[in-house]
């Protein structure tokens, strides 16, 4: 009895796991589409300057309640060094390649996240994926191709910062679940610091004057990134990196919704049909992941991290 209450409980982690990946993915949408409309007036530098300030207005609070202390007192600091490493070159590489290419493109090359961290989950965090779900995975990832069609202009510097930041973004997701005793808020906190310091030595010689609307505009995407940040790193720690993966195909939904909501626009046949291939492919993963696997007791951080 004991024994089926540990998994039932931690199978209730799992899916509170996925409803955080979903939030924040809806977040990281809301972030993509902001930074894409900043930084077509400003540098990224300046941009990575006034969200990280904005970030602390969410992160601030939190700080104080664990103790700036606690920050200090990490467990393997090399590999938090690695993932505040991959997280800032994410964030700068993602505004680097939006302000040259479209969102859709870029989006094109994070999309193959899923299937990094597959691959990376199944070697470094020993989540073993059977050929069922590496075969959903690729075709997930070719439904996100079909929906999005992608330019020509797929080999400039700008498409490589796209690729770069995709292999970061989904590294930075694979430490922060072997890093998963570690709070939240010094996840977060750390690499918001280091996308302040290199957003400070980026913005050298190209800051520019702004309304209240762009610093407004600027604080708030700190804010919702942060957000991001939070529900992702905490999910992460509540179900296998492998399972959540498949979940970042949902930012095309996202993409979808919103821009209905705020831009009017209506999708057409191939987008639909390739969110319908992707949702699919994930359902598929989830259903696989439930089939094959459970979450035995001792696999439940004893501390809530």
């Amino acid at each position: 009895m004991k024994t089926q209450t540990g998994v039932a409980d931690a199978g209730n982690l799992i899916i509170t796991g996925l409803v955080l990946m979903l939030l924040g993915d809806l977040l990281f949408a809301l972030n993509d589409a902001m930074g894409k409309w900043l930084v077509a007036s400003f540098a990224v530098g300046q941009v990575l300057v006034i969200r990280s300030v904005g970030a602390f207005i969410v992160l601030g609070p939190m700080i104080l309640r664990q103790g700036p202390m606690a920050l200090f007192r990490v467990e393997q600091k090399g590999l938090q060094f690695i993932r505040v490493l991959m997280a800032t070159c994410d964030v700068s590489l993602f505004y680097a390649a939006v302000a040259y290419l479209p969102l859709a493109d870029v989006m094109t090359f994070y999309m193959a996240g899923p299937i990094y961290i597959a691959a990376l989950s199944h070697f470094f965090l020993g989540e073993k994926i059977g050929w069922r779900r590496w075969l959903a995975v690729l075709i997930g990832f070719a439904g996100v191709v079909i929906a999005l069609r992608p330019s020509t202009a797929m080999l400039s510097l700008p498409s490589l910062f796209g690729l770069v930041g995709s292999f970061a973004f989904a590294l930075s997701l694979v430490m922060s679940r072997y890093l998963r005793s570690t709070s939240d808020t010094t996840l977060v906190t750390w690499q918001t610091i280091a996308a302040l310091a290199i957003g400070i030595v980026l913005s050298i010689g190209h800051w520019q004057p702004a309304t209240l609307v762009d610093w407004s505009g600027m604080l708030l995407l700190g804010i919702v990134a942060s957000c991001a940040h939070l529900l992702i790193t905490r999910s992460l720690k509540l179900a296998p990196a492998s399972l959540l993966a498949p979940l970042q195909y949902t930012l095309l939904l996202w993409a979808i919704v919103l821009g209905y909501l705020f831009f009017n626009d209506v999708p057409d046949m191939q987008i639909i049909i390739g969110a319908a291939i992707i949702v699919v492919a994930g359902l598929f993963i989830f259903h696989r992941k439930n089939l094959k696997e459970s979450v035995p007791t001792e696999a439940v951080p004893p501390d809530g991290h």
